[in-house]
């Protein structure tokens, strides 16, 4: 059972949550991008929130199945489609052998999650089946798809075949058909256009100017087309430190902002290195990752100041939403 890859989108890789437990060697967790998307998009088809599933950027890939699937599209609207109908996001779908996806154009964000049933079935390294570019490792032979790749499917869990059956039910003759139900959006984040992602000070704050300090929570950066999985690079107000100063490499993590000797600070994401030497001015906090990571190319982001103990309120109540829809679609899909 596979996948066909007929084009491949700008950047289509293999991700799940992340590869766990090796950073100390010095390997990235790497993983989704918006793990929040991910999850949402497995939850939907029944998987555990950890499956691997396809993370696609900016412009979208064409994939024709080659078996029968239960499939959700969840992160960015990349408006897609199934064999040239307009197919919904944030709810599962079923199509049958020989249906088509494919997608025609950014209306917002800049990431969409493909989660199939079973999930993936490329091998594991290191416990995961994440695409690590850089050192081509995980996915589908260590890289991005190509025109012509086969990817390998596990096949529909037991569950995944009865919602499967239950949607395509009610449309016979139909080559694919989709849930009219989706959860609540209010439970987990969209993407916007013009996001304010939440931080706190970094561990080097303090080295910075008053005036570079006042600049970063006032001011907007733009996210520069030399940005990638590692980290965006941020264009806008000069950020400079009091006096010149040395400091030691220390361990880094997503949403970590440093800001290198050029005073233009960098935002590290889901492929960052594990130590970095360059000042942290902020840390973004772990509820607005999935809004980081949403950001475009060549769009505006501002930060916003809050407290440690605001951050940790927002991150429970992040997981109180999660289980909540968790909760909720048990029920709905066991009574399909």
């Amino acid at each position: 059972m596979s996948l066909s890859i007929i084009s491949p989108g700008l950047l289509t890789t293999i991700q799940d949550l992340g590869r766990r437990g090796y950073r100390k060697e010095g390997v990235p967790t790497s993983g989704a991008m918006d793990t929040v998307a991910l999850r949402v998009a497995n939850l939907l088809v029944g998987n555990a929130e950890s499956t691997a599933g396809i993370e696609i950027t900016f412009l979208g890939p064409k994939i024709r199945f080659e078996t029968d699937h239960l499939l959700a599209l969840t992160g960015a609207d990349l408006r897609p489609t199934l064999n040239g109908e307009a197919v919904k996001m944030n709810r599962p779908i079923a199509v049958r052998k020989g249906s088509v996806l494919a997608f025609s154009g950014l209306r917002i964000g800049s990431r969409a999650y493909l989660a199939l049933s079973g999930g993936l079935a490329t091998p594991l390294v290191l416990g995961s089946q994440a695409t690590y570019l850089r050192a081509s490792i995980g996915g589908l032979g260590g890289r991005a798809f190509k025109t012509g790749d086969v990817v390998p499917v596990a096949g529909m869990t037991e569950w995944g075949r009865q919602i499967w059956q239950a949607l395509l039910a009610t449309h016979p003759g139909r080559a694919w058909a989709q849930a009219a139900w989706t959860p609540d959006p209010r439970l987990y984040p969209t993407p916007h256009d013009t996001p304010h992602v939440r931080a706190i000070r970094g561990q080097e704050y303090d080295l910075f100017s008053e005036q570079s300090q006042r600049d970063f929570w006032q001011q907007e950066f733009i996210v520069t087309s030399d940005s990638d999985r590692m980290g965006y690079r941020l264009q806008g107000p000069m950020l400079v430190q009091r006096e010149p100063s040395e400091v030691l490499s220390s361990a880094v993590a997503f949403g970590t902002i440093q800001v290198p000797n050029e005073g233009h600070p960098i935002a590290l994401l889901a492929d960052h290195q594990t130590t970095g030497g360059y000042p942290r001015i902020a840390q973004v906090i772990a509820a607005d990752f999935s809004c980081l990571a949403q950001v475009p190319l060549g769009r505006k982001i501002r930060f916003r100041e809050i407290s440690l103990s605001e951050a940790q309120d927002l991150y429970f109540r992040q997981e109180q939403r999660m289980t909540e829809i968790k909760q909720a679609l048990q029920f709905k899909l066991h009574h399909l």
